[in-house]
């Protein structure tokens, strides 16, 4: 698990997140995020690794 930064524009990154939750209420805003980390997951595709992140998130 990369735990390094590893974004080739992290700031582009962060401003396009914060644009998307823009004018969104606190349920879009979860329904958002909840999507975005699906998409995600199945990028990393590698259920170790999910898992990995998922431990190290909790901390």
């Amino acid at each position: 698990m990369k735990t390094e930064l590893n974004l080739q524009d992290a700031d582009g990154f962060y401003e396009q997140l914060l644009n998307a939750h823009e004018g969104l209420n606190d349920e879009q805003s979860e329904q958002l995020n909840m999507r975005l980390i699906l998409l995600l997951a199945n990028q990393v595709g590698d259920a170790s690794v999910l898992r990995d992140c998922i431990e190290c998130a909790k901390n």
